[in-house]
């Protein structure tokens, strides 16, 4: 009511039945909003117990560990167990894992051909046998040559590919420090030091192809890493004993064998 002239402004009328919904829905909404906040931001890793990211990948490494410790202490169980018995001079207990307690006969393996598969065999025989390919024409030959192969540096070939002298690629004269890319798209295979090649790489590409890189001065990328074409993989370097400059040993490997890579690569 209004001081002067006591007039009605506004009025609320209460009752147990008001009270008790009013105060309910305010407790609703909070209790959303704080669980809101808990569920979808960072404040839930506020909450005594519960892990954060930090915690729960230390959390499975160490299970890891646990495992592996596990191992290693049953494996040296294992030998202090065999080397006293040895003392005793009675015949060692073999651990060998390799070994299976009960032998696989290849009698017993029954190979059934399922529906499908022999419908699958039917279609693609059907679907060859109408195939406009010349059969005088090597498939293989015919890929390899449309392939687009990224050369892995620029520079001057030293050395020439030279199968019966072992000399199963050929050697690119390059400034140090020069950036090797990727032949084509792959797998790394290999990717380690040896004495003789120094810091080697080597790449598992489509068609049975596998490129290898060597004499490098630091390996960018690690065993399993997937390359696109043309992707820095090395650093051109002076490693290793068979070596007498910064230089990149490129070897090229088709269905296990060898062949030039000047036949399909211009590096300069």
């Amino acid at each position: 009511m209004r001081d002067t002239t006591f007039e009605e402004v506004w009025f609320m009328r209460l009752s147990r039945l008001n009270v008790i919904t009013v105060l309910s829905s305010a407790l609703i909404i909070v209790a959303a909003i704080v669980i809101s906040l808990m569920v979808y931001t960072p404040l839930r890793e506020m909450i005594p117990g519960y892990p954060d990211a930090e915690m729960t990948r230390n959390i499975r490494l160490n299970a890891l560990r646990l495992d592996s410790l596990e191992d290693q202490l049953s494996l040296k169980d294992q030998f202090i167990d065999n080397l006293m018995t040895i003392m005793k001079g009675e015949e060692p207990v073999s651990y060998d894992s390799n070994e299976t307690e009960f032998p696989v006969s290849s009698q017993n393996i029954q190979d059934y051909r399922s529906r499908e598969d022999s419908l699958l065999r039917v279609e693609v025989e059907e679907q060859q046998r109408y195939s406009l390919s010349l059969l005088t024409v090597n498939p293989d030959a015919r890929r390899l040559s449309d392939l687009f192969f990224f050369p892995p540096v620029k520079g001057m070939v030293t050395g020439q590919f030279n199968a019966r002298q072992r000399h199963f690629g050929v050697d690119i004269a390059a400034s140090g420090d020069l950036l090797v890319k990727a032949l084509l798209d792959g797998t790394v295979l290999l990717a380690n030091y040896t004495a003789e090649t120094g810091f080697v790489i080597q790449i598992q590409h489509e068609n049975d192809l596998i490129s290898a890189y060597k004499h490098n001065k630091e390996l960018l990328k690690r065993p399993g890493d997937i390359i696109r074409a043309g992707e820095a993989i090395a650093i051109v370097g002076n490693s290793g004993e068979l070596t007498t400059g910064p230089h990149l040993h490129f070897e090229l490997w088709h269905q296990g064998k060898p062949i030039d890579p000047l036949q399909f690569i211009s590096f300069e």
